[in-house]
């Protein structure tokens, strides 16, 4: 069953800069795609239509049946409860340790101290922070804090989890210690779309991979089946 139906999409800017052009995709629930291409290719404009950061122009984008492009303004919050989103520059705030930044979204929402305790230690210990809930951002490491970011992400177990360069600030190993969180939340059963330029460490996972070139999906290799290899 397709959780993510992008149908006929474009999206020209007011600048007169057409990003995406005619996008039609499929994405399964549980899926676990990669979106690759060079800068301006289109991948960091279809990631923020999907969270609605952006609208399509034409076309329709629907995550888990919602049709996103026709959410009111003062809806997208509502939105956004449901999806995780994880940025390259993790955006933890710096006077806050480590257990108040994952809170932090839960108790805008009111949720009882109890319960965001629980969802809190929970989404820590799934990326391997528990230990460190006591710490500010200034006393981690770059992937550290990026784990942190990717728990504040998934605390609320959203359904998608959307991931724009996540591992563009980390050196190859670090990448490669987020990525196998990453997809231990996919494991988990979270839909992960995931923008990237790192294509050794795509190729090295063996996933889905959407190739965008110019606006236009010109390639869609099922799982494995990518080689950095090709030239692509």
């Amino acid at each position: 069953m397709e959780f993510i139906k992008f149908r006929n999409v474009e999206k020209t800017y007011k600048n007169g800069v057409n990003a995406v052009y005619d996008i039609n995709l499929d994405i399964k629930k549980g899926e676990f795609v990669f979106v690759i291409g060079a800068s301006g290719s289109g991948k960091s404009t279809l990631i923020k239509m999907l969270y609605r950061e952006e609208r399509p122009t034409i076309g329709e984008i629907y995550v888990g049946g919602i049709n996103v492009a026709k959410v009111k303004n003062s809806k997208v919050y509502k939105l956004r409860r449901k999806i995780g989103i994880v940025f390259q520059d993790y955006k933890l705030l710096p006077k806050l340790t480590v257990y108040e930044n994952v809170a932090f979204a839960l108790e805008i929402y009111g949720l009882p101290t109890v319960e965001v305790r629980r969802k809190v230690l929970k989404a820590l210990d799934l990326v391997g922070l528990k230990s460190r809930t006591k710490s500010y951002p200034d006393q981690l490491s770059g992937g550290e804090q990026q784990r942190v970011a990717i728990a504040r992400a998934i605390v609320n177990s959203p359904k998608l989890l959307i991931c724009d360069e996540p591992t563009g600030n980390l050196d190859p190993d670090t990448s490669l210690e987020v990525m196998k969180v990453i997809e231990k939340i996919n494991d988990l059963g979270t839909t992960i779309v995931m923008a990237t330029h790192d294509r050794e460490m795509v190729d090295k996972m063996k996933k889905r991979v959407i190739l965008l070139d110019n606006g236009k999906l010109v390639k869609d290799y099922e799982k494995g089946s990518y080689s950095h290899y090709e030239g692509n």
